[in-house]
């Protein structure tokens, strides 16, 4: 896979509690030199990003519920919306992670729901399973759950949960949940060429990476 390929399924991200201004603008200028597909930010930010990406055209995702998904749905809507008010194009939510170990499957999907509605149909919703804390059969049935309720595409991990987060047997069980037509986003510590493309290889249709630079830097042009 050439460099340019790969970086077009990915998610430049930085969702360290810790960012300030300078470092949401360098994530862009580097998403910009990189040529990636979007860039990924807490939803504090994604008024910042959607300036200094605009009339380019890599997309602005925001994360909502993040990291833990465990917040009351009113909020995520409410965050949600903002969000794409604000610009964002897509949108990384977390699951209730405790509500589905839990057998609550009904309140997961609502919740799943309902910020689909929020978001609107022109924006990509993504859900994150937070895989690290599931077994293998509990993958699929979230991911199956997830792609029912409305998204676009299935998410492992926040990078926030167990290590390591996204691996390629997640990625394949996911693949194999939702079918050809759901995107399958691998992410939680992929550092290095030979995982991003091992996560392609299991079928992710997207990957979300702090480390961009470097791993692309590990391909040929």
């Amino acid at each position: 896979m050439t460099r340019a390929r790969l970086a077009h399924m990915v998610d430049h991200t930085y969702l360290d509690p810790r960012a300030g201004p300078a470092d949401i603008d360098r994530l862009c200028d580097e998403a910009l030199a990189l040529g990636v597909f979007a860039v990924c930010v807490n939803s504090m930010w994604v008024p910042r990003v959607v300036a200094r990406l605009a009339g380019q055209s890599v997309l602005a995702a925001s994360t909502v519920g993040f990291p833990l998904g465990a917040c009351a749905t009113e909020a995520k809507v409410g965050e949600a919306a903002w969000a794409v008010a604000q610009g964002a194009r897509e949108v990384d939510m977390v699951m209730m992670v405790g509500a589905f170990l839990g057998g609550r499957e009904d309140e997961v999907v609502e919740d799943i729901r309902r910020v689909r509605r929020a978001v609107g149909p022109h924006v990509a919703l993504k859900v994150i399973l937070e895989t690290g804390w599931l077994s293998p059969a509990q993958i699929a049935g979230a991911a199956r759950l997830a792609a029912a309720a409305g998204a676009e595409l299935v998410k492992t991990a926040t990078g926030y949960g167990p290590s390591p987060a996204a691996t390629p047997e997640a990625v394949r069980i996911m693949r194999e949940a939702v079918g050809p037509g759901i995107g399958v986003k691998a992410a939680g510590g992929i550092r290095t060429a030979a995982e991003a493309l091992a996560m392609v290889a299991a079928g992710a249709s997207r990957l979300g990476m702090s480390r961009t630079a470097q791993v692309l830097a590990e391909l040929d042009a």
